[in-house]
Parts: structure tokens; C-alpha cells; sequence
């Protein structure tokens, strides 16, 4: 008997880099025949920036910018520039983001920067720059967490970036696994890569209705060092996975994402919680980060190392102390299932239950186009930073908690209960 069994020939690298830059068109943005596009890139990410800029043109795009930057030159201003340069930022730059933003272009951003870049450089000037940067891109920022545009980003692997991830191979090797496991988690390696975020879109967004439809006044979290009740905001509504944005345009803000997330009330939070994977910040990896918050304020922070740059993360501004989000993740995931630290907050944010310190999405409410009077009195917060870090893991219980102190299982050892 003849056997006439076929085996798919595995897709070149090319392909699947092509299939990537479709997602991020057609799944991450939902881009918009006429609309423009701001795409933000390092150089090193110059062949997937050309083949996301033909799709966009193949989708209808009227014309897309792309703003490229290089790690190396960064550097330069840290080991050359004045001490007062550090307080500087290229407001025109961001001024005319956010009038393009005005005016319906569509922002996608290629990440997958050095994680290790600043790890040398004074981390004083490092809060600096960044706290500068941070004002200065507020009103193109206001527009994104709002939703009034759609936007979304994806991931490119660096040598850098992989070299930081896979320390113990040779960099070719390294780069592959990268690509290998960026494309695995963003679906680009299903046999139906747009169909199977249809898939998955429909999951999250039936989790995202369960909540919704329990309206828990709070979340608790127990799991090893950990024993904390999350207070949610006033009105809030759960997000998660394909969203409409303000102006119309359907898409996923993450290209991958496994979560649901929500706003706290910034006065809500009590109580304990240990970090279940590293923090990559700023050039710095801080470990073991253990919290107290008190009234929803951080009242005690430490960690076993990069505790000075976890302290001036929270010093940034009052709201820095704060929760602006809280996130749940299953713990088995594929981004989870690779063991990976990847060093990018896209990546391991999406493989356990996280919280975000620093401003809140104003989206993520029942009522849309609340004034930022309202939003406060809401209990949204608001800050110059937003820093997810991951809380989760198959050791992590969290319960519902209603309006009457009721507790009920939403997951078990990391496993969504209902």
C-alpha cells in the first residue's frame, strides 16, 4: 500500500517575518483604508519596519512615517553630554505625534531594545531622561491609553536583545531561539495565523465578559509572601485581547498578549505582594521585589538588588505609588511555557497575573469620555510612568470579592476557576 501522506514544508524565516508583519497590520491595528501611520523602530528592526510598511500600504494606509532610532547614539549622550542635558526631551518630537494622533493616524511600535543598554550608565540620569521623556510625550501618550486612536506593538529580536536573553549561547544561535519564540508566541507559526487570533480574541474577550458580568468591588491574591486585596475602581470594566478604539478601528494593542486587565482605585490596595519573575528596567534587573501598600500607597519597597532604581521608580511622582492596573493571565500560556525570561515587559507581562504601577487606563471603564475630574473620583490614577510587573504564578489563588466582602475562587494555583 502507497502512502501519499504530505508533510508542510517548514516556512523560511522571510515567510514568517512576512505573516508577522500582517499580523501587526491586519490583527494589531486594524489599520484603516486612508488612515496614516507613526511607526517607531530601532535600525537594527529595518526589515520588519519595510515589510509592516507594505502591508500597511497593501491595507489602504494614505502614507506611513517611520521614526527610526539607534541604540549606540544613545549611548553617546550619557558618556558626552552636560549633566543638565539630562532634563531635556524632544518636545516637538512628541508635539507632532500627537498632532498626527489628532489627526487619525494609527501608532505601531516595534520593540525589542538592548534590556542591558544602561546598565553602566549612572541610573540618576538614566530616572532623568526618562522622567523628561515621560512629560514631554504626556498628550501623545493621552491619546493612546484613552484609546482615540488605534495602535499596537509588536517585537523584533535584536543580537543585543537576544545576547541579554540567551547569555550562555553564541549569538547566532541565540537570535534564532529569539525570532523562534516571538513568532511562536505571536501565532505567526499557526497554519491560519489571523484565524487562530480570532481564536484566541474570542477567549479573552469571554473571560473579560465573566468579569464583567461578577462586577467584583476587589481582587485578592495569595500565593508564597503574598496577601494582597486589590481595590477596583469605581465603574471599572475589564479589557483585554480585540478592542474598538475611539475612532472606530478594531484591533489588539498587544501583539502577543494572554491577558484581561482592568483599573484599580488608587486609594484601594492593601497589603503584601512579592514579585514571581525579575523586572527589567532601565537598564537594570531588579530581583525579589517585595511590597507593602497601605491605603493603596507603597509604604515599603524592597528588593535584592536594584533596590536604588526601584526607589526612584516610585519617587518619580506621587501616582508612581500607586496602581493604574491589574491584570490576569492563566499560568499556563505559551509565553509562560517557554521558560523564557525575555527582559521586555510585552513579553513577560503576558506570562503571569500582573500589576502596573503609575497611571491608569481610562478606558477601562463603563462609562467612556470621563473628565479627568471624573476619572479621579472614579479612584483612576495617574503618574508620569506605567510599570507592569508580574505577581503570578501556578502557586497564586485570587478571589472575587463583591460589594459585601463576599470572596468567591476566580483562579487557583494560577488556573481560572470559571
Amino acid at each position: 500500500m502507497n502512502d501519499h501522506t504530505t508533510v508542510a514544508t517548514p516556512l523560511s524565516f522571510e515567510a514568517r517575518l512576512d505573516r508577522l508583519a500582517e499580523l501587526a497590520v491586519k490583527v494589531g491595528l486594524g489599520l484603516q483604508k486612508g488612515q496614516q501611520l507613526v511607526m517607531t523602530a530601532s535600525l537594527e528592526h529595518v526589515p520588519l519596519a519595510r515589510r509592516i510598511t507594505e502591508q500597511a500600504y497593501r491595507a489602504g494606509a494614505s502614507l506611513v512615517t517611520t521614526l527610526f532610532h539607534d541604540e549606540q547614539s544613545a549611548l553617546s549622550r550619557y558618556r558626552l553630554s552636560s549633566d543638565d542635558a539630562f532634563d531635556v526631551a524632544p518636545g516637538w518630537l512628541f508635539d507632532g505625534m500627537a498632532a498626527a494622533f489628532r489627526g487619525g493616524a494609527a501608532r505601531l511600535a516595534i520593540v525589542g531594545d538592548d534590556p542591558t543598554l544602561l546598565s553602566g550608565e549612572d541610573p540618576a540620569k538614566v530616572a532623568r531622561a526618562n522622567k523628561a521623556r515621560s512629560k514631554a510625550y504626556q498628550p501623545a501618550l493621552e491619546l493612546i491609553t484613552t484609546s482615540a486612536i488605534n495602535w499596537t506593538l509588536v517585537a523584533g529580536a535584536t543580537p543585543a536583545w537576544a545576547r541579554a536573553v540567551f547569555p550562555d549561547l553564541d549569538e547566532a544561535t541565540a537570535l534564532a531561539r529569539l525570532w523562534d519564540a516571538i513568532l511562536a508566541a505571536s501565532r505567526a507559526d499557526a497554519p491560519d495565523p489571523v484565524a487562530a487570533w480570532a481564536a484566541h480574541n474570542a477567549s479573552l474577550v469571554a473571560r473579560r465578559a465573566m468579569l464583567n458580568e461578577r462586577r467584583y468591588a476587589a481582587l485578592r491574591f495569595r500565593g508564597p509572601g503574598t496577601d494582597l486585596v486589590v481595590g477596583l475602581a469605581d465603574g471599572h470594566a475589564w479589557s483585554g485581547g480585540v478592542t474598538t478604539a475611539r475612532n472606530g478601528a478594531t484591533g489588539n494593542p498587544n501583539i502577543p498578549t494572554e491577558e484581561v486587565f482592568t483599573t484599580p482605585h488608587a486609594a484601594k490596595t492593601q497589603g503584601t505582594v512579592v514579585a514571581t519573575k525579575p523586572l527589567s528596567y532601565q537598564g537594570t534587573l531588579i530581583r525579589d521585589i517585595r511590597v507593602r501598600f497601605e491605603g493603596g500607597v507603597i509604604v515599603e519597597a524592597q528588593a535584592s538588588t536594584g533596590q536604588d532604581v526601584l526607589q526612584r521608580m516610585i519617587d518619580t511622582d506621587e501616582g508612581a505609588r500607586r496602581l493604574g492596573e491589574v491584570a490576569l493571565v492563566p499560568a499556563a500560556n505559551p509565553i509562560a511555557a517557554t521558560g523564557i525570561l525575555f527582559l521586555n515587559t510585552l513579553f513577560d507581562e503576558n506570562a503571569a497575573s500582573h500589576i502596573a504601577l503609575g497611571q491608569a487606563y481610562s478606558k477601562c471603564f463603563v462609562d467612556q469620555d470621563l473628565t479627568e475630574a471624573e476619572l479621579a473620583q472614579r479612584g483612576a490614577n495617574r503618574s508620569l510612568i506605567h510599570v507592569d510587573w508580574m505577581i503570578g504564578s501556578p502557586e497564586t489563588d485570587v478571589d472575587g470579592i463583591d460589594a459585601e466582602g463576599r470572596e468567591e475562587p476566580v483562579m487557583r494555583k494560577g488556573a481560572w476557576v470559571r
